[in-house]
């Protein structure tokens, strides 16, 4: 649904005034992708994990088993961290797709929430039974 005159100038108003007030948090919010973001923390992510594999194996070398472990736990949470954001930029953490909303470009649309196994078996039991 469009947006009437009055609304997009009130919209342009408000738009105009966070570019005034705080140019620079405008323009990071004003980005196109999302996915940029996400390539940003991925990276990072991969930063992480060769700074834990560095981490580990000094403390292997050097016979240190608190710094390995710790090395073994940045690893971890690295790739998490990094699995979390190539989820997100490939649609697959989509909320708004899961929650009912439009599904993102590009992306098949997902099936709607059919409820529980034993729900679905229930009911094809009824269908059935009510056929006969």
């Amino acid at each position: 649904m469009p947006l009437s005159e009055h609304e997009q100038r009130l919209l342009d108003q408000i738009e105009q005034a966070l570019y005034a007030e705080d140019p620079k948090w405008a323009n990071t919010v004003r980005i196109s992708d999302p996915r940029s973001h996400y390539k940003r923390r991925l990276i990072k992510a991969s930063i992480g994990f060769a700074l834990g594999v560095i981490l580990l194996m000094v403390g292997v070398v050097i016979n240190l088993i608190p710094l390995g472990v710790g090395g073994f736990v940045v690893m971890l949470a690295a790739c998490l961290w990094g699995l979390s954001s190539w989820k997100r930029m490939n649609g697959f953490g989509d909320t708004a797709a899961a929650a009912g909303g439009a599904p993102v470009a590009g992306k098949p649309a997902r099936r709607a929430n059919r409820g529980s196994f034993m729900e679905r078996m229930e009911e094809r039991w009824r269908r059935r039974h009510d056929e006969h």
